[in-house]
């Protein structure tokens, strides 16, 4: 099993910036990546961005790139996600996700990923 925790989230103003940060306790030597999605009100969850290992590369949705970046800890326990020149479009609950599958690719579907963090608020204002 492994848990999931999400930190960082708030309110912030457009075209400020703002840093999550993801835990992984229990045994993680069974992730190979780990990201995020996110999920405004009424809007479906979708992909935002995530790190693999075993891929050995990264992926953003183009709606974040070059504002987002993602990265990890030497351990590969933490996950991060900067955020910089923040949109009010970005505003949802940005959930944490690590996979528990060897991939040669970077998965960007929900059922890709097995375990969820429980989510922390992100709010942008105009």
């Amino acid at each position: 099993q492994v848990q999931l925790a999400e930190s960082g989230g708030g309110l912030a103003q457009a075209g400020g910036s703002l840093r999550l940060s993801c835990t992984a306790s229990g045994r993680t030597g069974s992730t190979y990546a780990m990201g995020w999605f996110r999920q405004a009100p009424g809007k479906e969850r979708e992909f935002v961005a995530a790190i693999s290992w075993s891929a050995n590369n990264t992926y953003y949705i183009d709606s974040v790139k070059g504002r987002f970046a993602v990265s990890t800890d030497n351990a590969k326990n933490t996950v991060s996600l900067q955020m910089n020149s923040l949109k009010p479009e970005d505003t949802a609950v940005y959930y944490c996700v690590a996979d528990s599958i060897h991939r040669p690719y970077i998965p960007t579907e929900p059922y890709e990923y097995y375990y969820w963090g429980q989510g922390t608020q992100v709010t942008v204002s105009s």
